[in-house]
Formats: C-alpha cells, structure tokens, sequence
C-alpha cells in the first residue's frame, strides 16, 4: 500500500510540472507574438523618420546625431545584449565568446547589457565600462543612455541573440551605422511620391542641422531598440522550446507513473484477493 502511495505521490508532482511548463510555453510565445508586433511598429515608424531624413540629408554621412563640437573617441565601440537570467541556455556564453574572440581592450571599449553577460564577463576576467539592466518590458524602451555613449564612439558594433525560428536562435554582429543606413536604403526602395522637405518650402527651428541631428539619435534609438527587442524575441523563443521539451519530457514521465500506478494498483488488489482467500481457506479449515 505504501509503494502505491509513494507513486501517487509522484504523479501529482509530475502533474504540476506539466501544467507549470505548459503555463510557462504560452506565456513564451504570448511575449514572442508581443515582441513581433512591437518590432513591426518601430519599424514603420523607422520609416516615417527616413523618408523625412534623407529629402534633408544631401550626402550619405550618418553621425547619429552628434554636435560639431563633441569630441569623439577614437576607439570602437562595442555594445553585446545579453540576458538578464541566466535560463538562456549556453546562448549567452556563445555570444560573449565569439565576441571576445574580436576584441581588443586598447582598441575596443564594451558596453553589457543583461546581468547574465555581466556575470559572464567578470567571470571571464574581462572589464567592461557600463553595465544596462535588459528593459523588463518590451514596449517604449528606454534607450537615450546608450545612444550617448553611442554618439562619443567613431563606430559602434552590436552582438546579440537573433531569432530565426522558435526552435533557432543564432548571434549576430551589426555595425550600428552601416545598418541604420541599410534599413533607410530599404525604405527608399518602398518610397511614395512625397512633397519635396527643404529650407525653400518648410522653416526648421532652430535649423535644419538640429532637425536633422534630432532624427539621426531617433533612429539610432529606434535602431537600438529594434536590436534588443530582437535579442528578447530570441530570449523567449529559448524558454519557450526549453519549456517545450520539459513539457514533452514531464508529459512521458507522467504517463510511465500512471503505468505504474495502475500496475501497482492491480497488484495491490490481487495480493488482498489472496489474502482474503487464504483468509476463507484458513476458516474453513478451522
């Protein structure tokens, strides 16, 4: 009777981990449909931004918005986008080895975001000189501390998780100028017949320099954000196979512990019917 319990026992438990890793599969890919349609809206908002930048913007400069009088670092800059828990699986660590592999310290500063990579890179033995908590949520995120850094650097590179599928992820490395114009090159391919945006039919306050200035630190900000929202959609697409497979592993345990249970049972039952019988016999013979 004890082993019957015992069993019992075990499939309440396996139970709740199948209701709990079900619950947490959704949750996972209601964050990915989320995440997806927030990507969508930042970039025809991008698009707006563009089709406005480039009637101001006569040459292919792309300065994200720095003053003529800010002095610039001489030194690359690299950005990586982490987790900030370490259930991400060995992604993390993948990233920030293949970003160590190109990095120099006298030629590269890094900038980490997500404590997951932070805890990584101190492990590692590896400064970094500013650490961003990832945005807890994936709507209106809050960019405007990196784009400043961003904006003291000659050139910036981005690592992060990228999502391809929701059982692939793979990491990626962007160069942050190159792709803000590439996805502004995007959008001129789609462009409309627009009315002609120039200083002999529109008044710029205070100039057209800051106007433009202002719309290269959106769209970097814009492009940023995009990066992490992407880095998250992977993030998630992991937990969500990671929640997949302890489904599928939690549901077949499961079904092994009713097996067993319903074996347990009948052999419980069988030995009663026998000692009841041999209880009669016993009577009987008495």
């Amino acid at each position: 009777m004890s082993r019957l319990v015992e069993v019992e026992a075990q499939k309440k438990a396996v139970g709740t981990i199948v209701t709990l890793t079900s619950v947490f599969e959704g949750l996972a890919s209601m964050r990915i449909a989320q995440v997806k349609n927030q990507v969508q809206q930042s970039e025809q908002f991008f698009n707006e931004l563009w089709q406005i930048y480039r009637q101001l913007r006569a040459d292919s400069l792309f300065s994200f918005g720095r003053e003529h009088t800010e002095e610039v670092i001489d030194k690359q800059l690299f950005v990586i986008v982490s987790s900030e828990g370490g259930f991400s699986g060995d992604i993390d660590q993948k990233l920030i080895n293949w970003m160590l592999s190109q990095f120099a310290p006298d030629k590269q500063d890094l900038i980490v975001i997500g404590h997951h990579g932070a805890i990584l890179l101190t492990q590692a033995g590896v400064k970094f000189k500013k650490y961003f908590t990832l945005p807890s949520r994936d709507k209106n995120i809050n960019v405007e501390p990196l784009v400043s850094e961003v904006r003291r650097y000659k050139s910036t590179s981005v690592f992060y998780q990228t999502y391809v599928s929701l059982m692939v992820q793979d990491i990626k490395r962007i160069e942050l100028q190159t792709a803000v114009q590439q996805q502004g090159q995007r959008v001129r391919g789609k462009a409309t017949e627009t009315d002609e945006i120039s200083e002999q039919n529109y008044i710029f306050e205070p100039s057209s320099f800051e106007v433009i200035a202002h719309l290269e630190r959106s769209m970097t900000q814009i492009a940023l954000s995009q990066v992490i929202l992407d880095s998250k959609l992977a993030q998630y697409a992991s937990r969500f196979r990671a929640m997949s497979m302890a489904n599928d592993r939690a549901d077949e345990w499961l079904n092994d512990l009713n097996l067993q249970y319903n074996r347990t049972k009948r052999r419980t039952q069988d030995e009663r019917l026998k000692e009841m019988i041999n209880g009669l016999r016993r009577a009987v013979a008495a």
